[in-house]
């Protein structure tokens, strides 16, 4: 039985890099080939201004930590990453800005079969390599680099064109009652059995345990 797996994230949320690289650890115990993945966007602060600013100043002044604090939270989110074995994870050296145009790209990227490929990528430029995803003409190199025509992911960002499907993905969510990122539904794919809600970036085993169970409940209900 096939696996219908839905995940909503932001690609500036560190906890989401870390949760779909246990995702995908967990898919791939449990079958690769017998899940389909599906990836949908969640903007955190859909109001956040269009200038970037410094992940440091952003988080201190929302959340009155002090740079101790700050350190503390870095360190430890980047080494649970490297335990997953993404390296390098830069999460307190980033600026941070508006994700509705890199969630664009995304939908676009999904359009033309690149989905996977795409959430990745982006996750890699943004936490792996500290570069901008939140000014169109940066967006448009990485779409480049995704294979993507320049002109036509110029125009579609331009224009709006993957606007509505980004807000549709948002709107499953808030119909769930998500509010946070990662969230990830699990169910069979013929929707026979019961989904299976997973809230944070959890343990490998949880959304291996996850699986099992929807799989399990999925077999039951068919027999």
């Amino acid at each position: 039985m096939t696996m219908r797996v839905e995940i909503w994230s932001d690609v500036v949320c560190p906890w989401c890099g870390l949760g779909q690289a246990r995702l995908d650890k967990a898919i791939e115990r449990f079958g690769r080939d017998r899940v389909a993945l599906v990836h949908r966007s969640f903007q955190l602060d859909p109001t956040f201004p269009a200038a970037a600013r410094p992940v440091r100043e952003y988080l201190a002044a929302k959340y009155r930590l002090g740079e101790g604090e700050l350190v503390g939270m870095f360190a430890r989110i980047e080494g649970l990453a490297a335990q997953e074995g993404i390296v390098p994870y830069r999460v307190g050296d980033n600026r941070i800005g508006n994700t509705r145009l890199a969630h664009e790209l995304l939908a676009m990227a999904k359009d033309k079969g690149l989905e996977d490929r795409a959430w990745k990528h982006l996750y890699r430029v943004y936490f792996g390599e500290g570069r901008s995803i939140f000014e169109r003409e940066a967006l448009v190199a990485i779409g480049v680099e995704l294979g993507l025509d320049a002109t036509e992911v110029d125009t579609a960002l331009g224009e709006g064109r993957y606007r509505g499907a980004v807000e549709a993905d948002v709107r499953a969510a808030r119909t769930l009652g998500v509010s946070g990122v990662p969230f990830v539904l699990v169910q069979p794919g013929d929707a026979a059995g019961k989904r299976y809600g997973v809230s944070g970036a959890q343990e490998v085993a949880t959304f291996v345990r996850a699986l099992e169970t929807a799989a399990a409940e999925g077999s039951a209900q068919g027999s």
